[in-house]
């Protein structure tokens, strides 16, 4: 178990993730797993540059870490994700069965932490994986929210230019 200090070590790292994805122009979700103190797998969102609704950055991290243990099971791994997990992320987990995840931002739409649902502990399953919420949350919803008020702008402009319209052909004043 790692203490709040280094967790939010850990967050603030998957936050530099998340800046890659978005940098890569993609949701910008960055992920950390951690296996008895280090870091075994990394991931941000890579959905539209791979060309696979799978590459979310908690699914990379997790593809990783079983690569570093050799197995499947990453019993006792926590992973820090800057959004809520979704359903499909948040099954990878149970069968994976990580410990703990920790996640930023709560997802409204499509959380699987306990936004929405809660995949995570559901009692038909298996496995239960624990939960925090809220670490850092501030900060990633802010990077979230900076990444689509951006490309909602950048979505304006392109149909603005597309229509022929820009901010001079305003009405004489």
């Amino acid at each position: 178990m790692t203490d709040v200090h280094q967790q939010e070590i850990f967050m603030r790292r998957a936050m530099t993730l998340a800046e890659k994805a978005e940098a890569e122009g993609e949701v910008p979700v960055g992920a950390v797993l951690v296996h008895e103190g280090r870091v075994i797998g990394e991931g941000w969102n890579r959905l539209i540059g791979q060309h696979d609704a799978t590459a979310h950055a908690e699914m990379m991290a997790l593809r990783q870490g079983g690569k570093v243990l050799e197995n499947y099971r990453l019993l006792d791994a926590e992973l820090y994700v800057t959004l809520e997990p979704c359903p499909m992320c948040a099954s990878a987990m149970v069968h994976s069965r990580i410990g703990k995840v920790f996640f930023g931002a709560p997802d409204p739409k499509t959380g699987a932490a306990g936004s929405v649902m809660n995949l995570l502990s559901y009692e038909g399953v298996n496995h239960c994986v624990e939960i925090k919420g809220g670490l850092l949350e501030e900060e990633c919803r802010a990077q979230l929210q900076a990444f689509f008020k951006r490309r909602r702008a950048e979505k304006k402009a392109e149909r603005q230019a597309r229509n022929g319209i820009n901010d001079s052909d305003g009405p004489a004043q």
